[in-house]
């Protein structure tokens, strides 16, 4: 969760300068970004996906033991595997 927290802040503040200053503002949408920075914008809100997601590949042995204990007391097997696959990319491999 806060890494989304802080993917969309480090995304806020790469579009914050392009804020329009006269028809609104950044919350509402107007933003006013030359042709010529467009290409740099979009690269670096590819970066701060990019480490979002990556930052979400891995946990340390704390965190998933932490997570498999509350997943542990959910009350049916469906309930435990919802509360996994939400806090965790679980990735199919395929032998």
């Amino acid at each position: 969760m806060s890494t989304e927290r802080n993917a969309s802040e480090r995304i806020l503040d790469v579009l914050r300068p392009y804020a329009s200053n006269w028809s609104g503002s950044l919350r509402r949408g107007d933003l006013v970004i030359p042709q010529r920075e467009v290409g740099r914008v979009v690269e670096e809100i590819v970066d701060s996906l990019r480490d979002a997601l990556d930052a979400r590949l891995e946990v340390g042995e704390l965190e998933l033991f932490q997570i498999l204990n509350e997943a542990r007391r959910l009350p049916s097997v469906q309930d435990q595997a919802a509360f996994l696959r939400k806090r965790l990319l679980i990735v199919e491999r395929k032998s």
